[in-house]
């Protein structure tokens, strides 16, 4: 019976709701500040967030014909400029942070269970969600940031997982990831992890066949029941997600 000892956290989508209110959002401001007709609606961004990383959906826009043909150089400076005013967005209090996320962090924290983040975005945009959102201590609290380009291959690849494990000194069978997508599901499967998922707008009709557990959100007891889409080891009292639960998922 393995016992829980890490957790490894996405962020777009699982700590916060970023992408289509913040990403999306910081992503037309770059390119309007560029002298660039291209707008990415709501629906069109939902369409963009199969391709993983900003950069990569940058350059597939422009593979299809959706934007002009621009070097990579020009394309880091507009992915730069688009960190930049998301940034803004979330010092400015515009994305906070999902029903559950700092209960489960706060609890698992106390308890000694090691914290990571494991996670495509930037540096940087991880660095202003942790400082504006949850508060400059969890910069200390969480014992490894993995993310943006420190692996060669992003996710669905393992890589991300595979790097933050290694740099924690931990194993696959003592550690739970938490995601939002289906992308970030496989990553964490073939990393070997037991995996939660707390689905959005964006990600709720993706498939997640095989995961422990998929919910609308991680919840709290003061608020309605969460919707369970997946409950695979048939765990009890669901009305949130709690640090027990997770215990069980690592133990089953």
């Amino acid at each position: 019976m393995a016992e829980l000892k890490c957790l490894l956290w996405d962020v777009d989508g699982t700590l916060a709701d970023t992408e289509r209110d913040g990403h999306r959002v910081a992503f037309n401001m770059a390119f309007e500040e560029a002298g660039l007709e291209r707008r990415w609606s709501v629906d069109t961004y939902g369409e963009l967030l199969k391709v993983t990383g900003g950069k990569e959906r940058i350059r597939f826009d422009i593979q299809r014909g959706d934007m002009p043909d621009m070097p990579d150089e020009k394309i880091a400076e507009l992915h730069a400029r688009k960190t930049i005013h998301y940034q803004t967005l979330i010092a400015d209090g515009l994305i906070p942070l999902r029903a559950g996320v700092l209960r489960l962090l706060e609890e698992a924290y106390a308890a000694g269970i090691t914290l990571g983040v494991s996670t495509t975005t930037t540096p940087s945009a991880l660095d202003a969600l942790i400082e504006h959102s949850l508060g400059k201590e969890w910069f200390d609290r969480f014992a490894v940031l993995a993310a943006g380009d420190i692996v060669p291959n992003k996710k669905p690849a393992s890589d991300i997982y595979d790097y933050a494990l290694e740099q924690l000194g931990m194993v696959a069978e003592n550690t739970v990831a938490l995601e939002d997508s289906g992308n970030g599901w496989l990553s964490a499967r073939d990393a070997g992890l037991k995996c939660v998922v707390t689905i959005n707008d964006y990600t709720a009709n993706q498939d997640f066949t095989g995961a422990d557990l998929v919910v609308s959100e991680f919840g709290e007891a003061d608020r309605p029941a969460v919707d369970v889409l997946i409950n695979k080891h048939n765990l009890d009292n669901l009305h949130h997600v709690t640090l027990d639960h997770l215990r069980k998922i690592c133990e089953a």
